[in-house]
């Protein structure tokens, strides 16, 4: 057993498909297929279950996969304590995030990057919940997420601002003079939205229907990035956080305050309280609460 057949495993784990796990580790199909099957048996064990493609791991690899995560981040973070031993911050730093909020988290990660430049990035994009379940299972070291459904006895917590909303348009096909709108001027115009579920969406639909207003939803989907390219062919408008740079990616893009319009929950940076919790998860959450205060943006809880 070796650390590469751990590094296969989890992959796989995380793609849910071959291909795209060889891919991740920078091998071909039948190698990592290979040495999947020769750790099955040295531990005279079945991990996955094979047909066509991949189905899923037996319980006998979703137990094998929770040490593995253990093995790996401990491995990860005997090479950061070596480092930090070193006066070095070396590895990589896995966050997860929500996708909509005034948390821009490029904001961490640049100062990050400046002072540690051998620090790695891993950005995953997940629901407040599926950050809270990936924290708890050590599948990410930080997250920002929304704090209305955590328990904070498991997590240290760097408590951050509601997240501020505006409407994103295109200026070439839609035109305000105000330089701040109302909600009722929102349900006016057509809207791209998110999907249900996502609490940000959740926000906007509570504080259309508490003030008695039906949006004019055109567009649904449940990707930002698609909410980005249809106000940019001119299809609607969306709203979308203030302050996290959306309408500086091309100069037609505009966002304008919308009076009273937030989210129901603050923004949060969270750091699981329980081992395994690596040096380098530690230091960049340290760090994390110089780059927030520094814009006045946090207050520290937990």
């Amino acid at each position: 057993m070796d650390i590469k057949q751990l590094r296969f495993l989890l992959a796989l784990d995380q793609t849910r498909h071959f291909g795209k796990a060889a891919e991740r580790c920078h091998v071909t199909q039948p190698t990592l297929s290979m040495r999947i099957r020769n750790l099955e048996e040295e531990l005279d064990l079945t991990l996955v279950n094979r047909g066509q493609r991949f189905e899923g791991f037996t319980d006998a690899g979703e137990r094998i996969l929770a040490w593995a995560r253990t093995l790996l981040n401990a491995h990860d973070g005997l090479k950061a304590e070596a480092a930090s031993c070193r006066g070095q911050l070396v590895g990589r730093l896995r966050l997860g995030t929500v996708p909509l909020s005034s948390i821009n988290p490029m904001a961490l990660i640049r100062p990050l990057r400046d002072k540690h430049p051998e620090l790695h990035f891993q950005l995953v994009s997940m629901s407040s919940e599926k950050v809270i379940d990936s924290l708890s299972r050590n599948q990410i070291d930080l997250g920002l997420c929304y704090l209305d459904n955590f328990d904070a006895r498991h997590f240290d917590v760097l408590e951050l601002a509601p997240t501020r909303m505006g409407l994103l348009h295109d200026l070439r096909y839609h035109s305000f003079e105000q330089h701040e709108l109302s909600w009722e001027d929102v349900s006016e115009v057509p809207l791209g939205m998110l999907n249900e579920g996502m609490h940000y969406q959740q926000s906007i639909a509570l504080n259309f229907r508490s003030r008695g207003l039906e949006p004019d939803a055109l567009l649904e989907s449940d990707s930002a990035f698609e909410l980005l390219q249809a106000v940019n062919a001119g299809i609607c408008c969306a709203i979308m956080p203030l302050d996290n740079g959306v309408e500086t990616l091309n100069d037609h893009l505009r966002l304008i305050p919308i009076r009273e319009g937030h989210t129901n929950a603050a923004m949060g940076l969270l750091m699981r309280k329980t081992e395994p919790r690596s040096p380098l998860a530690e230091t960049c959450f340290e760090e994390a609460k110089s780059v927030f205060a520094n814009d006045n943006e946090c207050t520290n809880r937990g």
